[in-house]
């Protein structure tokens, strides 16, 4: 049973900097690719920012040059490096992976951390 557990997630202020981690347990498997998703309240969730197992990323146009995404060695951690945060980017921060399995995508999802931006 695959986990994602996140963690980093917490209050700051605007302008501020956190460091959202996310790691898999109960996996010996890479990921093919990692993101993380963000929820506000009241709003469908969104993509973030998405890296592949090449290295590849792609990003959010309203997070480009404040975010980074990268994920660990053993392709299995992702990690999302956000600066200058605007009360905007407030919501709940998911993360997800995905690896084929054969002919087969799986798709986990970790529980969520909240990030809060205060004005």
């Amino acid at each position: 049973q695959v986990q994602l557990v996140e963690s980093g997630g917490g209050l700051v202020q605007a302008g501020g900097s956190l460091r959202l981690s996310c790691a898999a347990s109960g996996s010996i498997f890479s990921f093919n690719a990692m993101g993380w998703y963000r929820q506000a309240p009241g709003k469908q969730r969104e993509l973030v920012a998405t890296i592949t197992s090449v290295g590849s990323t792609h990003y959010v146009d309203s997070v480009k040059g404040r975010f980074t995404i990268s994920m660990g060695n053993a392709k299995n951690t992702v990690y999302l490096q956000m600066n200058s945060l605007k009360p905007d980017d407030t919501g709940v921060y998911f993360c997800n992976a995905g690896r084929w399995a054969g002919t087969r995508f799986l798709d986990y999802w970790g529980q969520g951390t909240q990030v809060t931006v205060s004005s």
